[in-house]
């Protein structure tokens, strides 16, 4: 997958990388003073809901193509870029029939392959960088599909947005961060830029720095924010948006990072603690895989007696016992427990594997 680098975008972003703009476009005059205030701070590429993909029906879902040519003029006025999002061929060919300079896909429409597919189609000889932004819903290979289908009609200005992931939990995120994922997405496509969407992410502006804090931490390319003017009385997702003047003061006091030291120092004892976290993951594999090879000799023994391989009264005194170790070693409980069902879970799959496996073709011995 050939992936350009932000510089090479032509749309004057590097890293860090910020875009900035109000939910939705409401009024023309609304975005030529947004866009201005914006300017004053430093942004120079503004995103804007032109189309809004709502949940419900009857809530205002955009102004349409009409927002389009207010984002001509503004341009004209301002000389700023334009990012706005695209769900249908028609947005595509509306939104490059304008001039907009970058498009994104959204996340309701990243869950549907035979939408991305579509928009593709209609992006296919366009030069035009294209982000794509996570599946509402925790689903890696939708991500990573729907970065391929664009790939795939030629795209190459290709980039990433992580916008939180829905979850039935009750937190204080509007979209769980689950930085797992779009790390992972990372490690696939190392070349892809990556951009957190800490407004979507929160849902509430209070926490809008320490989400953009961590991203850059963790060596994203950069941030979308929504900001507007007066964002109490915004159109939409009112609470997660800000001032351009507060966005301002956040971007600096960010700390961006860079991704490594020239300092010999640094180097040399990075290279030892890496060296020692190598050594003492190897243990834990080893322990893990010794911990199978027990489980194995369970399941065995439970089959031979006629027992299932779960025991409600044994899980309530595992959980009891993990969370209380994990307490007295100054762990994340939660953490701990999190890492832990995923051990006990790959433990019930091997006994469940062995109960179903004829006794001659299993080669563990219970003892």
């Amino acid at each position: 997958m050939k992936i350009d680098s932000l510089k090479d975008w032509g749309v004057g972003l590097d890293k860090p990388a910020i875009i900035a703009g109000p939910c939705s476009a409401e009024t023309e005059e609304q975005l030529l003073e947004t866009s201005l205030r914006l300017k004053e701070v430093g942004i120079n590429i503004v995103r804007a809901g032109i189309w809004k993909p709502r949940t419900r029906p009857n809530n205002f879902e955009g102004v349409g193509e009409d927002a389009l040519r207010w984002i001509q003029n503004v341009k004209k006025e301002t000389g700023q870029k334009f990012a706005v999002e695209v769900a249908t061929p028609k947005h595509v060919y509306e939104a490059l029939k304008h001039n907009v300079d970058v498009l994104w896909v959204g996340a309701r429409s990243t869950t549907n392959p035979f939408a991305v597919q579509e928009i593709a189609e209609a992006l296919r000889g366009a030069d035009v960088p294209v982000l794509v932004k996570n599946p509402i819903n925790p689903d890696f290979a939708l991500w990573l599909g729907a970065i391929e289908r664009i790939s795939n009609v030629g795209v190459t200005k290709i980039g990433a947005i992580h916008r939180g992931f829905s979850s039935f939990k009750q937190t204080k995120y509007r979209n769980l961060p689950m930085w797992q994922i779009p790390l992972e997405l990372k490690r696939q496509l190392p070349d892809i830029p990556l951009i957190c969407d800490p407004s979507h992410i929160c849902g509430n502006r209070d926490l809008l720095f320490s989400v953009a804090q961590n991203a850059l931490d963790l060596d994203y390319d950069g941030l979308i924010i929504e900001s507007h003017r007066d964002p109490e009385k915004a159109w939409s997702d009112a609470s997660q948006q800000i001032t351009p003047e507060i966005l301002g003061t956040m971007i600096k006091n960010l700390k961006f990072r860079t991704a490594t030291s020239e300092d010999k120092d640094f180097i040399t004892i990075l290279s030892e603690l890496r060296e020692q976290i190598d050594h003492v993951d190897k243990e834990l594999f080893d322990i893990i895989s010794q911990r199978m090879e027990i489980v194995e000799k369970m399941g065995l023994y439970k089959k031979q007696n006629n027992v299932t391989v779960f025991q409600k009264d044994r899980w309530q005194e595992i959980s009891d016992s993990r969370n209380k170790w994990a307490g007295e070693l100054g762990l994340n409980p939660e953490f701990m427990w999190d890492l832990f069902k995923l051990i006990h879970d790959a433990s019930i799959r091997r006994q469940e594997h062995i109960m179903n496996t004829p006794i001659e073709k299993l080669d563990v011995t219970a003892k």
